[in-house]
């Protein structure tokens, strides 16, 4: 399956990464010389993708004519301005400019490096491992040791079939949520109009045995602190060393 349509969530207020954000959004900090959302979007270009919404908040102005610069993508804006609608709300909000076809959804904050030339994307592969008969969303996993920036700790145990479900010790095979699914919007149709976390959702499709995810094909970084950028640049040098 080619997925042409996709939401990155660009619209948090960065707290963490001040006083950077007090006078630019986050995901245009650079790494490597790189704003943060451009992996995002390249990676999601290079997977086929062609019409992307972007939700933006803070120092919108600048997000919007940093947008508007991209070339290789139709890129929308998800205007939340007038009030922040967290990840959940801020989704169903943007995906009401698309159309129901399946959706990858991106963070504009987590990337990774090190995918395995030859082999399809990361994304590529997430798309065809999505099957709608039996999911309503296909999510991007990382083990903790693949991770830089994290911290530490799993976000959910991943089954042998793939099935989803929050972590515990007691389970094994933990896995880290890696910034990227692929979804069918009709999961969002009863949402509210107000701001909502998007983990209400993931758990309905938990207990419908619907959460399904796949593991990533190389590095994964998470930029939330002015350190973290030291030390994602550092992981991405001393990748390219060894490439």
């Amino acid at each position: 399956m080619t997925i042409r349509q996709a939401m990155v969530m660009a619209a948090g207020l960065g707290t963490r990464m001040g006083p950077i954000t007090d006078t630019i959004p986050k995901p245009l900090v650079k790494i490597a010389g790189k704003p943060m959302i451009d992996y995002a979007l390249d990676a999601l270009a290079e997977a086929g993708v062609e019409q992307v919404v972007v939700n933006v908040h803070h120092h919108a102005d600048q997000m919007e004519g940093h947008l508007r610069k991209y070339r290789g993508l139709d890129i929308l804006i998800s205007d939340e301005r007038d009030a922040l609608m967290n990840n959940g709300g801020g989704l169903a909000k943007g995906l009401k400019l698309l159309c129901r076809d399946p959706v990858f959804v991106m963070n504009s904050d987590l990337f990774w490096i090190g995918e395995t030339p030859g082999r399809p994307t990361n994304l590529q592969r997430l798309a065809g491992f999505f099957d709608a008969e039996r999911m309503d969303i296909a999510m991007l996993c990382v083990s903790l040791d693949m991770t830089t920036g994290h911290n530490g700790k799993n976000d959910f145990n991943l089954a042998e079939d793939g099935r989803l479900s929050r972590y515990s010790n007691a389970v094994g095979n933990g896995v880290v949520y890696a910034g990227a699914i692929v979804m069918n919007p009709s999961i969002l149709e009863d949402a509210p109009d107000e701001a909502f976390n998007i983990n209400i959702y993931y758990d309905k499709s938990i207990t419908k045995g619907r959460l399904y995810g796949t593991m990533l094909d190389g590095h994964w970084l998470t930029v939330g602190t002015p350190e973290a950028i030291g030390e994602a640049e550092e992981a991405i040098r001393t990748f390219r060393a060894f490439a």
